[in-house]
């Protein structure tokens, strides 16, 4: 009988930081892509390039923008090229978790009606990116344990 795991994955032998950056970065990845993708994203003829007058929402609930999809694909290549290695998973989920805990900052503070609303952001993304930087930082932390000279 075959095994079912006769060959090595591209994940068996790396450190689980590895992994968790390539993960992170690869949803990323999808995210960004899917923010172009009509249906997925409500009203996608109110799609801007950036602004708080884009009204084209990610499953109808997270207000995004051209300028928001690319964020989210640069973290998604960011993510995939810092796995490579150890310390730099760890930098991306921990530095890109302190980033979204500044932008859930911005969030807050930020008044949605106007211009400074650039990326743009509702009150869902913030609620996301709260959780998303608390997550990344926690898995760049909990995962790079023993790992500090891979």
């Amino acid at each position: 009988m075959a095994h079912a795991r006769a060959r090595r994955g591209p994940a068996d032998g790396h450190p689980p930081v590895r992994r968790a950056a390539a993960t992170v970065g690869v949803i990323f990845l999808v995210i960004g892509v899917l923010g172009f993708v009509p249906g997925i994203t409500t009203n996608f003829g109110d799609l801007h390039v950036a602004g708080h007058a884009s009204g084209a929402e990610l499953f109808g609930v997270f207000q995004v923008s051209v300028l928001h999809n690319l964020v989210h694909l640069g973290f998604g290549v960011a993510g995939l090229a810092m796995s490579r290695t150890a310390p730099g998973a760890r930098a991306f989920l921990v530095g890109g978790g302190a980033i979204y805990l500044v932008l859930w900052l911005y969030g807050l503070v930020v008044d949605r009606s106007t211009g400074a609303n650039f990326i743009p952001v509702n009150p869902a993304d913030n609620w996301l990116h709260l959780l998303l930087g608390l997550g990344m930082i926690g898995l760049g932390v909990l995962t790079a344990r023993g790992d500090r000279h891979r």
